[in-house]
């Protein structure tokens, strides 16, 4: 490592405290897809505060924006997310469940430090394009409603990440590694039925239930589960019921559908057959209904090249050094969670000799910490799970890691990984994370041919086109 890209890794330690209250106020006022008013704040005047040119509302959504330092190519995007999940409200540092805000949200995904870490690895590239007056821009994206909004779909939609070279971003997890393979596509939909009121005993030949209406509609995709492939997959919540007393026929009723399959394009194959069926709810019981789309995801391409540039920098710089209090509450927060006979990680699913190295690095499962760094696989090996990243992967070279900010078996969009979100062990992945980003993306601005490299797999594994879930007039909507 030179002394410019080492002077500028440990400007994240420089800074340390500045990303780790900025990670805690976005874990202290959580926020739901597409509300992150808070954070988008934040994060703005955070920017403004380490000298990059800020732009709001990018591509008209309100808690969307970005933050440019530099000058001409190549463009390194760093992606940063801080939406929460509902339901999660959490007090930190516990061992036990206690909401916060009863009924409140919490950052069960680690988005807090998904957005603070992303923004320490930006800022780590604006120092060493300082230092070194290289020529390249950095810019810090600020992606709002990867739980529900895809933000950077519809940001792809507009060709947003065409104009980079490549981009690059991480998430919270129990376990240190690269990022690889792809995951599911998916599609999300409203169906709004409307029909007659009516009383239900003395005159319900009069009454249009669009109650009905909805359950005829999961009846005919639940018959449609069989002849679908298996990779696909079809979910619904039933959003409103019309209301509570069984002695009205309901006018309204709503629900919502998530349709997935491993590639986009066979989703909006099967959103078609799912909006079919809906129509034919409609015509058995005499209503009408309205379609709202909601957002859409497509899967993700892998890029070995820049995976294997992200495990290199990993390797050279390392896991953090765990202190006795880290240590504590790994063990109490892993005591309330069942613990898994799988090696974790994404190599030990898919090659049996990183699955037996695995299993004794984490000593037979034992060790409440995984403090190591899995070792490197790259793959197209199927995830399962949608993330918006997926839409980017197909604009430009795009890869991922993953780094320990809670105990390991604890999954995400737990209670556990909420009373996690604030602690020294958090901290230290996600300052690990804006190191690792930053080291990959100094080397990307350094060495064209990395970025030839990454651009030419990019090109071929793209070959076949972008099908964008998000249809044309769409907007973004918070549920």
């Amino acid at each position: 490592m030179n002394e410019l890209k080492k002077a500028a890794i440990e400007s994240v330690d420089s800074m340390a405290e500045f990303y780790e209250k900025l990670a805690d106020k976005i874990w202290e006022n959580p926020e739901l897809s597409l509300k992150e008013h808070k954070a988008a704040a934040l994060y703005c005047a955070a920017l403004r505060e380490l000298g990059f040119a800020v732009t709001e509302r990018l591509g008209g959504i309100d808690t969307a924006f970005c933050g440019s330092f530099g000058s001409g190519r190549p463009f390194i995007g760093i992606l940063g997310e801080y939406d929460a999940l509902s339901g999660l409200s959490q007090k930190a540092g516990l061992a036990h469940e206690e909401a916060l805000a009863p009924g409140g949200c919490g950052h069960g995904c680690g988005h807090n430090l998904l957005g603070a870490g992303s923004l320490a690895a930006a800022a780590a590239v604006k120092s060493y394009l300082e230092r070194s007056g290289r020529p390249g821009t950095v810019i810090f994206y600020g992606c709002p409603g990867e739980e529900g909004g895809s933000g950077k779909a519809y940001l792809a939609r507009e060709g947003l990440w065409r104009t980079l070279d490549a981009a690059l971003s991480w998430h919270p997890s129990d376990v240190n590694q690269v990022r690889t393979g792809t995951n599911n596509s998916c599609i999300q939909v409203l169906y709004k039925f409307s029909g007659t009121a009516a009383h239900a005993a003395g005159d319900p030949y009069n009454g249009r239930s669009a109650l009905d209406a909805v359950e005829l509609m999961n009846m005919g995709v639940q018959f449609l589960r069989e002849h679908m492939t298996e990779d696909c997959r079809i979910h619904y919540a039933i959003t409103d019921s019309g209301g509570v007393s069984p002695n009205v026929v309901q006018a309204r009723a709503s629900v919502l559908y998530m349709v997935r399959a491993n590639r986009v394009a066979d989703s909006v194959k099967l959103q078609a057959r799912v909006d079919d069926i809906a129509k034919g709810a409609a015509l058995m019981t005499g209503t009408s209904f309205e379609r709202v789309f909601i957002d859409g995801t497509a899967e993700l391409l892998p890029n070995y090249c820049i995976e294997k540039i992200l495990y290199d920098n990993f390797i050279e710089i390392g896991v953090p050094g765990y202190e006795e209090d880290d240590w504590k509450l790994a063990a109490a927060l892993r005591a309330t969670y069942p613990q898994s006979d799988r090696a974790p990680g994404i190599g030990a699913k898919f090659n049996g000799e990183i699955e037996k190295q695995v299993k004794r690095l984490t000593e037979n499962m034992s060790r409440d910490i995984n403090d190591f760094i899995m070792p490197l696989y790259s793959g197209t090996g199927f995830m399962a799970g949608s993330t918006d990243v997926g839409d980017v992967s197909w604009q430009t070279p795009t890869s991922q890691i993953d780094v320990v900010t809670w105990p390991a078996d604890i999954p995400n969009h737990s209670w556990q990984a909420v009373s996690c979100g604030k602690s020294g062990l958090a901290h230290k992945g996600m300052l690990t994370a804006g190191k690792v980003l930053a080291g990959a993306a100094v080397d990307l601005i350094d060495n064209p041919a990395l970025l030839s490299a990454a651009r030419a797999e990019f090109e071929e594994r793209s070959a076949s086109g972008y099908v964008c879930p998000i249809e044309t007039g769409a907007i973004p909507i918070a549920l």
